[in-house]
């Protein structure tokens, strides 16, 4: 079992492991990593509302009841597939890190907004429903995921992505905090 190989691995120290499973595994995974220090659990979404009728979501308690310490929020798939607007995910960043979990906020260009050069614009807005719902950044962990580079057999080089990370960080020390 992948618990059983983490479990028994030695991690370095400044190392953290954040594996998302879909929720109805959340609580086993993190009963099954709970021995071990820097691997933690994420859940793959959670809705902002804490309850209400809102079948098949996951709201940040259960997420927490389940072992959760993270959640992911703004995935390609999410705003993608499901229609996710800044604005929802706005709400879920506010409603997320109020609960007490740590947030990883997603962020990404398709391929017609790279082609066309406007990477950071789509980045920045979409970093901006992230700012906007933020107090404490020590909360969340940004992921930059180039959409265009998932199952089309187009590669985000290295130099991509930092040249990408390089404009993500540039944005934040202006708009966030220079640290």
């Amino acid at each position: 079992l992948p618990a059983d190989r983490l479990n028994s691995s030695e991690l370095d120290s400044n190392v953290e492991v954040v594996i998302a499973p879909p929720a109805c595994y959340l609580a086993s995974l993190s009963s099954q990593l709970a021995q071990k220090e820097n691997v933690n659990v994420s859940a793959e979404n959670v809705h902002q509302a804490a309850k209400g009728a809102f079948t098949g979501e996951i709201s940040c308690s259960m997420a927490l009841d389940c072992g959760a310490k993270y959640a992911i929020l703004g995935h390609s798939e999410r705003r993608h597939v499901f229609g996710e607007t800044n604005k929802q995910i706005g709400e879920k960043t506010k409603a997320t890190l109020a609960a007490g979990l740590i947030v990883i906020a997603c962020i990404g260009e398709k391929g017609e907004d790279r082609k066309s050069g406007n990477t950071m614009v789509v980045c920045v807005e979409q970093l901006t429903a992230f700012k906007d719902n933020v107090d404490d950044w020590s909360k969340v962990v940004i992921a930059y995921e180039p959409v265009w580079a998932i199952g089309t057999g187009e590669v985000a080089t290295p130099e991509i992505a930092q040249e990408t990370h390089l404009n993500i960080r540039s944005w934040l020390s202006e708009n966030v905090s220079p640290e």
